[in-house]
C-alpha cells in the first residue's frame, strides 16, 4: 500500500451503510476525491451511544487492573498491524514521518496510560481522618464518567484523538470517537485492530461525519475532549454549557520564539526551522513567530534562509524529503492570504511563498518574512502553514511584551547563550509549556507533566501528564461517622 491511496478499496462497514448522506474525501497528495465515507445520521449516533453506556456499566465494574488488562490485549493486537495502520493514515495526511510511525506511538501512548495509571489513582486517593472532624473518617471513590465524546482533528489524527480516548478507557468510560471528515480512511482499519479485543471493542466506537455529527456526539456524551479551531471550539463550549457537562478543548496556537543576543544561531536557526516546518507548519505549537535580538538579527536572518532553501518538498517520494503537501487543502487558501496581508503593509518574502501544486497535491517551501509587525495577521492569526516571519527586538521587555501580545497561549521557545538566562525569560511568558534552548519539545512532556494552556488555546485540565486520567472520573467522598452524632435538641449559641 502507498500513500497515494488504495484505502477506498476497504468496504464500508454495516453501521457506515445505515446512512443516507455521504461526503468525498481529498487525497493530499493527489488533489482528487478518491474516497467516500457515509455520514452517520443523529439515529446511528444515538443507537451507538446507547450501546456504548450499556456496555460500559460492566466496564466501569472491572478492577483498573482488570480494564488495564485489556488494554495490554489491544497492544499486542497494534503490534501485529502497527507498520500498515501507519502506511493508511499517511494516506489521508499526505506521509508525515508522524503518520508513518502512528501505529507504534498509539502503542506507545497505551503503554503509558497503563503504566502510569495505578500511581495516579493510588497519589488521588484518601483514606483518612478528616483533618476538621477527628470522629469523621473519609474514603474516595471515583466514578467515571459513562460516556466519553472525542472529536478529533485532521493533522496527526490518530494521536491527538488517543491523548484523550485511552486514559478515558482506562478510567472506566466508554469511548464514542468523531474523527475528521477530511482525514477518515484509517479509522475503519483502526477498528479492526479495536474489534480483535471484544471487550474494548464494547465499549469503543466511532461515527463518520461532519460538524452536524460532531453536535450529535455532545448531545450523546457526558464529557467532551475537542480538538480544532477556536471558532469551532467556541460552538462546542456553548453546547457542552447548555448540557452543563465538562469540555476539555484545545485550540491552537500562534508560538513564539525568542531568540537572544547571546544565543548560538547554529542552534537557534536549525531549530526554529524545525520548529516552523515540520509536517508542513500544520502542528498547533509549531513556531509561527520568531523574535530575534537586534544585533543578532541580520545574521540570523541570513542563516535561516540559507538552510530554508534546502528544505525539499517531498512529492516525488513521501519518505524521502522534508515537508509534504497540505494535509487539508484549503489551508493553502489561508497562508497565502497571511502573506499576501503581509506583503501588503509592507513585509517582504525571501524563501517560499508561493503555493505550488505538484501532481495535484498543493505544496508550499518554507517561507522566510521580514518587516513584519503585529499589524500583520501573519503575526497575530493562526496560520498553521512553513512560516517563518522574523521581527526585531531592542531589549527583552520588549521582546517579552511581543511574545505575550496573542490571545493564544499554547507553547512558546527561547534560545539564549545560558539555560539561566533562558529559564528567566521563559518563566514571564504566558503559555502553558516553554520549550528553552530548543523548540518543539511537546512530546518530552507528555507522561511526566499535565499543563494548563493561556487565552484561547485551550479550556479545562491539562491532557497531559501521567493524572490527565482523573478527568474522566468524578471524585466522591464517602464520610463515616465514629463519633457521637449531633443532636438538634442540644445545639444552641453559645458567645465567644
Amino acid at each position: 500500500m502507498d500513500v497515494t491511496g488504495d484505502a477506498v478499496s476497504r468496504p464500508a462497514t454495516k453501521d457506515q451503510r445505515m446512512s443516507t448522506r455521504t461526503l468525498p474525501v481529498r487525497n493530499p497528495r493527489t488533489g482528487t476525491d478518491d474516497y467516500e465515507i457515509a455520514v452517520a445520521d443523529p439515529d446511528e449516533v444515538e443507537l451507538k451511544a446507547a450501546r456504548l453506556r450499556e456496555n460500559q456499566k460492566a466496564w466501569a465494574a472491572k478492577t483498573l487492573e482488570e480494564r488495564l488488562d485489556v488494554l495490554r490485549q489491544w497492544v499486542g493486537a497494534f503490534a501485529q498491524k502497527a507498520a500498515e495502520f501507519g502506511q493508511l493514515e499517511a494516506i489521508d495526511t499526505g506521509g508525515t514521518h508522524t503518520s508513518f510511525v502512528q501505529g507504534f506511538i498509539t502503542m506507545d501512548t497505551i503503554k503509558g496510560v497503563i503504566e502510569d495509571a495505578p500511581g495516579a489513582f493510588e497519589r488521588a486517593s484518601v483514606h483518612r481522618t478528616s483533618v476538621s472532624m477527628p470522629t469523621v473518617e473519609i474514603r474516595s471513590q471515583f466514578v467515571p464518567y459513562p460516556l466519553v465524546g472525542v472529536i478529533s482533528p485532521w493533522n496527526a489524527p490518530t494521536m491527538l484523538a488517543m491523548f484523550d480516548a485511552v486514559p478515558a478507557l482506562a478510567a472506566g468510560s466508554a469511548v464514542l470517537w468523531k474523527p475528521s471528515e477530511v482525514t477518515p480512511r484509517f479509522v475503519p482499519f483502526f477498528f479492526e485492530i479495536v474489534n480483535a479485543v471484544p471487550e474494548l471493542a464494547k465499549v469503543f466506537d466511532y461515527v463518520l461525519g461532519d460538524g452536524a455529527t460532531g453536535q450529535e456526539v455532545i448531545r450523546q456524551s457526558d464529557l467532551i475532549c475537542f480538538t480544532g479551531s477556536v471558532p469551532t471550539g467556541k460552538k462546542i463550549a456553548v453546547a457542552c454549557a447548555e448540557k452543563l457537562i465538562p469540555c476539555y478543548l484545545e485550540l491552537g496556537g500562534k508560538d513564539p520564539v525568542i531568540v537572544t543576543e547571546t544565543a548560538d544561531l547554529e542552534r537557534a536557526t536549525t531549530s526554529v526551522l524545525n520548529g516552523g516546518v515540520y509536517a508542513t507548519g500544520q502542528v498547533c505549537y509549531s513556531v509561527e513567530r520568531i523574535y530575534v535580538h537586534e544585533s543578532v538579527y541580520r545574521p540570523f536572518v541570513d542563516l535561516l534562509v540559507e538552510k530554508a532553501r534546502r528544505v525539499h518538498l517531498n512529492y516525488d517520494n513521501p519518505r524521502a524529503g522534508h515537508i509534504g503537501p497540505f494535509t487539508f487543502g484549503k489551508q493553502s487558501e489561508t497562508v497565502a492570504a497571511h502573506i499576501a496581508d503581509a506583503k501588503a503593509k509592507g513585509a517582504s518574502v525571501l524563501t517560499g511563498g508561493e503555493v505550488e501544486i505538484h501532481d495535484g497535491g498543493t505544496y508550499m517551501a518554507p517561507t522566510v518574512l521580514t518587516g513584519v509587525d503585529h499589524s500583520m495577521q501573519i503575526m497575530t492569526e493562526e496560520t498553521f502553514g512553513p512560516m517563518l516571519p522574523v521581527m526585531p527586538y531592542r531589549d527583552i521587555d520588549e521582546a517579552i511584551a511581543l511574545a505575550n501580545d496573542t490571545v493564544f497561549g499554547l507553547t512558546a521557545s527561547v534560545i539564549a547563550g545560558t539555560e539561566e538566562e533562558a529559564i528567566g525569560i521563559g518563566e514571564r511568558i504566558n503559555a502553558g509549556s516553554i520549550f528553552l534552548q530548543d523548540t518543539f519539545l511537546m512530546a518530552g512532556k507528555g507522561r511526566t507533566i499535565g499543563t494548563n494552556s493561556f487565552g484561547f488555546s485551550g479550556v479545562g485540565g491539562g491532557r497531559t501528564g501521567p493524572d490527565s486520567i482523573l478527568r474522566f472520573v468524578r471524585r466522591k467522598g464517602l464520610l463515616v461517622q465514629h463519633g457521637p452524632v449531633a443532636d438538634i435538641l442540644d445545639a444552641k449559641f453559645e458567645e465567644r
